[in-house]
């Protein structure tokens, strides 16, 4: 099932780096950005949170809050965090049950079987996806002009 522009964005609750529950509807009142990514310390994820976490002026403006979303672990997430000095919280979706809600389950990437597509949802403070990103080829990054964009619009 794929969420698209326009729809109001699955609800979940994921288990953040630090083991503590977070849930998508509570951060209603400001926009999120779900940076969902196939798998911690590989080299395009780490480049593509990285230029997350070096944005944070312009999430700032915008009061927009930043997740990544992986299948790791949380203890994965943790050590991956503290080695990129990440500013945002990474969300374990180890069961695989978000993935396949947004519609960015990959059934196998050079022989890694379901993991996250790579992939980047704006959603606005009242819980509407306003862009959508889904990428086919995880050696690519997402367009971060859009993100920027999309989020200049909700301000």
């Amino acid at each position: 099932m794929a969420v698209d522009v326009g729809s109001t964005a699955p609800d979940f609750t994921l288990t953040n780096q630090d083991r503590q529950p977070v849930t998508l509807s509570a951060q209603r009142g400001k926009p999120v950005v779900l940076a969902f990514f196939p798998a911690a310390f590989s080299s395009v994820c780490t480049k593509e949170l990285c230029t997350f976490r070096d944005a944070l002026a312009k999430l700032n403006q915008a009061k927009a809050q930043v997740y990544g979303i992986s299948v790791d672990t949380f203890f994965t997430l943790k050590a991956f965090q503290d080695q990129q000095k990440l500013t945002y919280p990474l969300l374990s979706d180890f069961n695989k049950d978000v993935i396949r809600q947004y519609g960015v389950f990959n059934e196998e990437m050079i022989g890694l079987k379901g993991i996250a597509k790579r992939a980047v949802f704006v959603i606005d403070k009242d819980g509407v996806v306003r862009h959508r990103e889904v990428l086919d080829d995880a050696r690519k990054e997402p367009d971060y002009d859009k993100v920027w964009m999309t989020l200049g619009t909700l301000s």
